[in-house]
């Protein structure tokens, strides 16, 4: 009697210690996890990003968990796609989509953490005018000011950056000539599309959108088709539109690889439907080049 009372409670003791080192074994991955993607939102957004996970201690410390091992342990410790493109990417898909103030002040701060200067962050919030509106940007833009301050207070000098110069003789002429750098058809394909129905349509879009816009000399075209193709992937209402960006963003010069990252980051900010059909038109959009070479 007195050996099965000790083997069943050998049992139980190993059972138990076996659970125990499972569970151990369990928390050391989470703690490497979590410590990669800690230190990575240390880099990127200081501060402002502490504060977030902070506030959900008291009500869900679990959501600022996922925060932490998945946006930033898994997916911005990916090394496909350079910080400053991330993070402009995020600026304009939250700029776009209007309804995460504090969060684009975060990742504003994170912007101008990761090599952005105030001007860059500007082009982007004006730009997501052709986008999504100008609501949305004048926010964006009071979101902006108020980081700025805020860092000002804080005895953060950010650089400023390059002014546009660019001097426009005829909005419509030049607005054709930017849309054909995207892409040399274009233009041809707009007028057919719209001349008949709504030749203003297809005015604005050169006038405003290309030529007041695009052809402003101080952002990077990377950056500009950064910027549209993680809004329009977070939108998720443009699927014509955002084919024609990811071809545009391929032939001034962005890789794949690069356009594959900006769709896992956007998993993060508008969610895994938006990124699955903005990887699918990608796909399509690769599948159509290679099959006209």
């Amino acid at each position: 009697m007195k050996h099965i009372i000790f083997l069943t409670i050998l049992f139980i003791v190993t059972k138990g210690y076996g659970q125990i080192e499972k569970q151990t074994t369990m928390d050391t991955i989470k703690t490497e996890r979590f410590k990669k993607g800690w230190d990575k939102l240390k880099e990127i957004d200081g501060e402002a990003g502490e504060k977030v996970i902070e506030s959900l201690k008291d009500i869900s410390p679990e959501l600022g968990t996922f925060i932490i091992e998945y946006a930033f342990g898994d997916i911005y410790i990916r090394e496909g796609l350079d910080l400053k493109s991330k993070e402009i990417a995020v600026v304009s898909a939250l700029t776009a989509m209007g309804n995460a103030q504090p969060q684009l002040k975060v990742h504003i701060n994170g912007a101008l953490n990761t090599g952005s200067t105030i001007n860059e962050l500007k082009e982007v919030i004006l730009q997501m005018s052709v986008y999504s509106g100008f609501p949305s940007c004048i926010n964006a833009m009071n979101s902006l000011k108020e980081v700025l301050n805020e860092r000002e207070m804080q005895g953060i000098k950010d650089t400023i950056g390059d002014f546009s110069n660019t001097l426009i003789a005829d909005r419509l002429k030049t607005g054709e000539l930017e849309l054909s750098k995207l892409d040399s058809t274009q233009v041809e394909k707009l007028k057919l599309a719209y001349n008949e129905f709504s030749p203003e349509l297809v005015q604005f879009v050169l006038e405003y959108g290309y030529a007041d816009i695009f052809s402003r000399d101080n952002l990077d075209n990377k950056y500009r088709q950064i910027a549209t193709i993680s809004a329009l992937t977070a939108l998720g209402t443009a699927e014509s539109q955002l084919k024609f960006h990811i071809n545009a963003g391929f032939n001034i010069g962005l890789t794949e690889t690069e356009i594959k990252e900006i769709m896992l980051l956007m998993t993060i900010y508008s969610g895994f439907p938006s990124a699955i059909n903005g990887m699918n038109v990608l796909k399509e959009v690769i599948n159509n080049r290679n099959s006209d070479k």
